[in-house]
């Protein structure tokens, strides 16, 4: 056998390991229709994107999903890829512009594209190459981009579907707007934030009279577009006003009151400006009553040159400006503090503005329909199972989809305008100008749509388009639908529940069997993790500090199923612990197989002891659990029983007792010797696999000592549970020896023993199992718990000065004479017994009581009773030690 090093070093083996696996292309998922297949499709991190603890805990556990299916035999097909994330790839190359004192209009568009290409070959490849670093074993052969050419097709495709479908369609509506991206956003991009604002309450004159109606509005300054102001029909402060006509205070403008029961009587002043061209319910009464549109503000989020006291102002300095001039000319009532939702933009956080503009829009109702239909069947399985409700309410109560965005980096909208503005959308601009040519009758020029498609647009294709979709690919016919879908609670809406619709319209076929949502990672105050906040590590640190497989162990362990993970450096403390422990004990094995070789073990001469059984028994059963636990997705419970098989019952107990026999050197313990190591061998190897889902670099590093004859524990079969190796009453005796090895262990701890000094026990037990297995047993148990006599049988009398323990139906006695200082125990004794009966004395006052006997609740009697019988217990257990010493 080859020696471990001396110490484990994570970080050396790590990045050889990769390289070699890489290259041997030990992650490429084959074309063989003979074998079971198993895909995931990667959530394509963001091409500006690097590693951080959300990627982290996301690629860990489908890494190990990845890996253990591919030790199943399965052939295994993770694929990798980017998103182009047009908003925020665009931002990061016009800030590059703006160094230069530039913009992307300077440039014009198709310098400004080429540009972000360079970017993206430049930049974009970090997070591909951190991933690498995590031990991804994505399928890098098949690296996709979602703007690559045959995504970029794909996309064409299935707009044109969609548009000739009615499913697609372009009018003028309101949308959310971000003045700082200048685009649109869809309603899933608008985070809405509590914040502190402001109500300021404003007079209307009547025109005239001495009349006015108090309006309030937490947004002053679009004031300056208001056509009318609308009170509720029934409303009899107003009555009288209905039809009349008001003075826009700065404005001068006349606009008429009028009325509708959209308006809440109850609420604010029951008065309600209306500004149609800044607010999505004015938007719908502005339409309701043909009221004109009047656009106060620009793209940019600046006041118009038409009102040139304010032209130029950004909005917010607006807002001021005007209260100052609404507060001087005596038109603001009063101004009151107000806690309120305010919408931002996804990207950049900036206040998001309503606007009227043209777009484009998906119908989605259609499609939501038969994505519902779906998850009510179980077709597609979602966990934890609570986030269905999520999913159906969103469906349920789902609004069109914008799609269009008013950016240069994406992809461009497949329609062209003809000179009078009809639109031919088109896979490509020669499909349009014979569309063109049959609907005019001649050639004409034709300009293409300037807009981009939405980012989550094309990534609602991904689970196809990766695999070659609109071409009937081989991928696709093994891979799809995919298997498992892992990603985080907070896109449900933006990707999950659109690539099901996308995937149900085009292939008629679900994405994904499962979608597992993991929890967000946050810090250890519940914040989510940001670099603004200060609170996010650097994943690349940590991998230096730490290693890959103690991170990927510490996350996933500490992962319930759908439940945020409150991250500290703390919590990757246990990886880094476990990692050593199982290094070392793979160290120690190693070197005592140097005289070993397991081709040549007759199993048929082998001696197994009852620790053999019983860890060949634990070993299937655990195999069992964890099969069940990630079939589950239950990965943390997964990682609990591997840890629980290998640090507890493998290092803890298996290779101590199997140190006693190694080190045995009497001939006639020669097969009790080699017993022992075909047993170490044959558990650290099967170890290995159990582990090498969660932990592939070190598994691997060991595996590799152990001179199985093949190229890599990646691809070696997962062990299996056999029930014949399965033994409850093997496990039953061997707890039972763990138990009274525990219970003199824990003695000495209380007692200030030290583990160094031999001690004498004496165990007493009525069943015959437990002294059969103290019987054979009686040197391991001896050497665990340094015993220099055991002594054990049915009538032994107990002995004095011993300190007891019950395992079992055995009382366990250790001897304390010799062992401890006795007027040091007895002052302790005394001590206990004096608190106890201090502690005695207010009970036994209450329950000789008349009044409160009389008057207490019977069951609040009784707990005064158990609490007396609990401390008389004890009481008289320290009286019967305190004759041991005395």
């Amino acid at each position: 056998m080859n020696e471990l090093n001396k110490s484990y070093s994570p970080n050396q083996i790590e990045e050889k390991w990769y390289k070699i696996w890489e290259e041997a292309k030990y992650f490429t998922a084959s074309l063989d229709e003979a074998k079971e297949n198993y895909s995931i499709v990667i959530p394509p991190p963001n091409v500006t994107g690097i590693l951080h603890m959300g990627h982290i805990l996301n690629n860990s556990i489908q890494d190990t999903l990845i890996r253990y299916n591919r030790m199943t035999g399965k052939n295994t097909l993770w694929m990798p890829g980017c998103d182009h994330a047009g908003i925020a790839t665009q931002n990061k190359v016009e800030r590059k512009l703006a160094e230069q004192g530039l913009k992307k209009e300077d440039i014009g568009r198709e310098k400004f594209i080429e540009m972000t290409w360079e970017w993206k070959e430049k930049y974009g490849g970090i997070i591909t190459e951190q991933l690498r670093k995590l031990g991804a074993s994505l399928d890098w052969d098949r690296e996709r981009f979602t703007m690559d050419e045959g995504l970029s097709h794909a996309v064409r495709q299935i707009f044109v579907h969609l548009y000739n479908d009615g499913l697609i369609y372009k009018g003028e509506y309101m949308i959310n707007w971000c003045p700082s991206c200048g685009t649109a956003l869809a309603d899933d991009e608008v985070n809405h934030e509590e914040k502190d604002g402001h109500l300021w309450y404003l007079k209307y004159p009547v025109k005239n009279s001495d009349e006015y109606i108090v309006i309030a509005t937490s947004r002053p300054e679009t004031m300056l577009a208001d056509v009318a102001v609308a009170v509720h029909p029934e409303d009899e402060r107003y009555g009288h006003l209905i039809g009349k006509t008001l003075i826009l205070p700065l404005v001068a403008r006349e606009i008429p009151v009028i009325a509708d029961e959209y308006v809440e009587k109850e609420f604010g002043t029951g008065a309600l400006k209306i500004t149609p061209a800044h607010d999505p319910n004015d938007f719908n009464l502005g339409k309701k009553y043909n009221l004109p549109i009047i656009n106060m503000l620009t793209a940019t989020g600046k006041i118009t040159d038409e009102y040139s006291k304010y032209a130029g102002l950004d909005r917010f300095e607006a807002r001021k400006a005007i209260e100052k001039d609404l507060k001087e000319q005596g038109y603001l009532v009063k101004k009151e503090h107000l806690h309120h939702a305010v919408g931002g933009c996804y990207r950049c956080e900036t206040v998001v503005e309503p606007r009227i503009s043209q777009q484009w829009f998906v119908k989605m109702k259609p499609l939501a329909e038969k994505a519902l239909e779906v998850v009510k069947s179980g077709e597609i399985k979602i966990l934890p199972k609570r986030m269905e409700k999520i999913y159906y309410n969103w469906l349920e109560n789902i609004r069109d989809w914008c799609i269009s965005r008013q950016i240069w980096w994406g992809h461009r909208i497949p329609a062209w305008y003809g000179p009078d503005q009809k639109i031919f959308v088109a896979i490509d601009e020669n499909e349009a100008k014979k569309q063109a040519l049959a609907h005019y009758g001649y050639e004409v020029e034709l300009k293409q749509e300037d807009d981009v498609l939405d980012t989550w647009f094309s990534s609602a294709l991904w689970p196809f388009s990766t695999m070659g979709w609109p071409e009937k690919t081989k991928e696709l016919e093994l891979f799809y639908p995919t298997n498992t879908l892992v990603t985080g609670a907070d896109i449900i809406f933006f990707w999950v529940a659109r690539m099901i619709m996308f995937g149900l319209y085009e292939l008629k076929q679900i994405p994904f069997k499962n979608v597992f949502f993991h929890g967000i990672v946050r810090d250890e105050i519940g914040r989510k993790m940001s670099k603004s906040l200060g609170n996010s590590p650097d994943p690349l640190d940590l991998i230096k500090e730490f290693g890959v497989d103690a991170i990927r162990f510490s996350m996933i362990y500490n992962t319930s199923q759908g439940q945020d993970v409150h991250f500290s450096t703390d919590l990757l403390g246990m990886g880094r612990n476990f990692a050593n422990k199982i290094w070392n004990v793979a160290r120690f094995v190693l070197m005592n197989l140097e005289d070993f070789n397991i081709s040549s073990v007759d199993k048929n001469n082998l001696d197994l002891e009852l620790v053999d059984k019983w860890i060949i028994s634990k070993l299937n059963k655990t195999a069992g659990e964890v099969k069940e636990y990630l079939e589950k997705f239950e990965l943390d419970n997964a990682a609990k029983a591997v840890y629980e098989f290998l640090r507890g019952d493998f290092c803890d107990w298996y290779v101590e007792i199997a140190k006693i026999r190694l080190y045995n050197n009497d001939e006639d313990k020669k097969i009790s010797k080699i017993t022992a190591q075909y047993i170490l061998w044959t558990i650290l190897e099967a170890g290995m696999r159990l582990l090498h889902p969660f932990m592939p670099f070190i598994t691997e590093e060991i595996w590799q000592k152990l001179k199985v004859e093949a190229s890599t524990i990646m691809i070696q079969q997962y062990p299996k549970s056999n029930e014949n190796f399965i033994n409850i009453d093997i496990e039953k005796s061997f707890d039972y020896i763990k138990d009274v090895v525990s219970s003199l262990r824990n003695i000495r701890a209380e007692k200030g023993i030290s583990p160094g000094k031999a001690a004498k026990v004496v165990i007493v037990s009525s069943n015959n199992k437990e002294l059969e297995t103290l019987q054979k047993n009686e040197l391991f148990i001896k050497k665990l718990a340094n015993l220099d006599s055991l002594i054990y049988g049915t009538n032994i009398e107990a002995p004095s000065q011993s300190s007891l323990r019950v395992s079992g139906a055995s009382s366990v006695y250790m001897i304390l004479t010799g062992l401890l200082n006795n007027e040091a125990e007895i002052k302790k004794i005394n001590e206990q017994l004096a608190k106890l009966e201090k502690d005695l004395e207010p009970v036994n006052r209450k329950l000789s009581d008349d009044k409160f006997t009389s008057k207490a609740p019977q069951h609040i009697i009784d707990r005064e009773l158990r609490i007396k019988k609990e401390y008389q217990d004890k009481i008289e257990k320290l009286k019967e030690n305190l004759k041991n010493f005395q």
